[in-house]
């Protein structure tokens, strides 16, 4: 069955198209509610603070909405118009405080490299067996630690309100320093051939730069206003809570529609984009409503097998293609946390492995060694 498919028998062209309406819809009934529940969070407030849990938990799975669709104008599937989704990628990275443009193009990474494990090791920065195996027993506990589900929090908090602000600081400098050792070696230098010659480790193009700084401008500029507004303690405390609970929950997301047993973890020689795209994303079965908030984003095998596939599709497009589909890992809720153990690349078996399981693997070849030597002797 792997050799006969190609993706010329899946039918997904039909799926491609945008449509405004749906799309206009979904801004609406996502940015609208989101702000109400900020109004409503302020007068509930005064009467009891006890208000306050419901409504942040509304607030994180709309947050988590506007990622879904920030994520789908960044493939710019989700209008027609290529402008459009730019700018409606733009505001909303700036609801969840990422820049869209870079966060985008760094994911469109991702999508050409599914599966080629040489290449891309995900959001965790993963690391092979045998990078494992060449670390002392400290960093090995560190490297497990680092990658246990809890530290999503902290690592939520860091990927949407520090991470973006750090980007801009740091290349800001990296600039600076570039621009005088450059005048320094040769004082006629024109600063538009600097500009125009300095690579950066922070941003790549001239357009991801003008993102990152507009959206750094408008992210401190509203975290100021409505500081003065609603109160300092008051906004910057249900904000972090919110946005950092967003962030963790939509980057494990991200995890286990790749990084779950039998996933499709190929070295690049011999990588195959179909097989990455089928079985190396999952199919997360979740319940209606978070189906909704999540913005059908469950559908990840469609997804990768066309990510100009409009979030409104995915769900028939899948329906459509079902008979194409066995090779496709189904999750669930209650099978999403055991996908946590698969966080290292065993790339002699080309899948991925727990530490548990390469401990299993070290010990078992260890016998056999000792057990080779012992015959020999």
């Amino acid at each position: 069955m792997e050799d006969v498919i190609k993706k010329s028998d899946f039918s997904l062209k039909p799926y491609m198209k945008s449509n405004d309406f749906w799309a206009v819809c979904q801004i609406l009934n996502t940015v609208l509610p989101y702000i109400a529940l900020w109004y409503l969070a302020v007068k509930l407030a005064a009467l009891s603070l006890w208000f306050l849990p419901p409504i942040m938990v509304l607030m994180t799975l709309f947050s988590g909405r506007c990622f879904s669709l920030m994520h789908d104008c960044g493939h710019y599937s989700l209008f027609r118009s290529r402008r459009v989704n730019r700018v409606v990628g733009f505001a909303l990275g700036v609801l969840n405080a990422i820049p869209q443009y870079p966060w985008s193009r760094g994911h469109a990474y991702h999508h050409k490299t599914n599966g080629d494990w040489e290449r891309y090791r995900g959001p965790s920065a993963l690391i092979s067996t045998d990078e494992f195996a060449r670390l002392t027993p400290f960093n090995q506990r560190c490297y497990q630690w680092l990658r246990h589900p809890l530290l999503l929090f902290p690592g939520g908090f860091f990927y949407l309100i520090i991470k973006p602000r750090l980007a801009l600081i740091k290349g800001t400098f990296d600039f600076i320093g570039d621009l005088f050792n450059r005048l320094r070696k040769n004082p006629r230098t024109s600063l538009s051939t600097i500009i125009a010659s300095h690579k950066s480790k922070n941003w790549y193009t001239a357009g991801e730069f003008w993102d990152l700084l507009f959206n750094n401008l408008c992210v401190v500029s509203g975290w100021i206003l409505l500081s003065n507004w609603l109160g300092r303690p008051f906004f910057l405390s249900i904000y972090a809570a919110t946005l950092t609970c967003s962030g963790a929950i939509f980057i494990y997301v991200f995890f286990v529609q790749h990084n779950f047993e039998g996933s499709y973890a190929h070295k690049t020689a011999g990588w195959d984009y179909l097989k990455g795209a089928i079985e190396g994303s999952s199919y997360l079965e979740l319940p209606a409503v978070l189906k909704w908030f999540s913005a059908s984003i469950g559908y990840h095998n469609i997804h990768h097998l066309s990510e100009r596939i409009p979030n409104y599709n995915l769900e028939a497009c899948h329906q459509a293609n079902i008979h194409l589909l066995s090779q496709v890992k189904t999750l669930h809720l209650s099978s999403m946390l055991g996908c946590a153990k698969f966080i290292l690349w065993d790339a002699d078996q080309e899948r991925l492995v727990s530490i548990a399981q390469f401990h299993q693997a070290a010990s078992l070849k260890s016998q056999s060694t000792r057990s080779q030597l012992s015959k020999v002797a």
